[in-house]
């Protein structure tokens, strides 16, 4: 579904304003290329806290296996 809305807003936008809609279809590449470390930092930053978080209730699991 969100592929259908962004296909139909992608046709609004060069239909509309064909100049702005090359543009970006050219830096959407650079784009996504400056943005690649902030997401692996993101990933990194939420599997550290999924590991922290399973650390300190490993015990509790334990207790309520018992």
């Amino acid at each position: 579904m969100r592929t259908l809305l962004s296909l139909i807003l992608w046709c609004i936008l060069f239909v509309l304003c064909w100049p702005l809609a090359l543009i970006i279809l050219m830096l959407y590449p650079l784009l996504w290329l400056v943005l690649l470390p902030f997401r692996v930092v993101g990933v990194t930053i939420e599997l550290l806290f999924k590991l922290l978080s399973a650390v300190l209730l490993f015990p509790f699991r334990i207790i309520r296996a018992i």
